[in-house]
């Protein structure tokens, strides 16, 4: 798989996402059958920053009412990437705040 394949994309709007942030960890989804060396070699490929240590956790999707049908949302698996220091990921301009 190549990088773009395993980091879907960043998780960068929810309050313990935005708690991490200033503990120097990034909150990505990522491709289900991706390990976690792999998600740690994309991270550094894609944005050329130093990975330290990869946190994974996998969300069963849930079954969800669609009018009188129930269906199941998709599963999807979270990693929480700690970055060594010196190096940081900007994906919006934070500048706003």
């Amino acid at each position: 798989m190549t990088p773009e394949q395993i980091i879907k994309r960043p998780i960068a709007l929810t309050e313990k996402a935005a708690r991490l942030k200033e503990l120097n960890q990034v909150v990505f989804e990522v491709d289900t059958k991706a390990n976690k060396i792999e998600i740690k070699e994309a991270v550094e490929a894609l944005f050329d920053v130093k990975v330290k240590d990869v946190r994974t956790a996998n969300f069963r999707g849930k079954p969800k009412r669609m009018g009188r049908k129930i269906a199941l949302r998709r599963s999807w698996k979270k990693a929480v990437v700690t970055l060594r220091d010196g190096f940081d990921i900007q994906f919006f301009d934070e500048s706003e705040e």
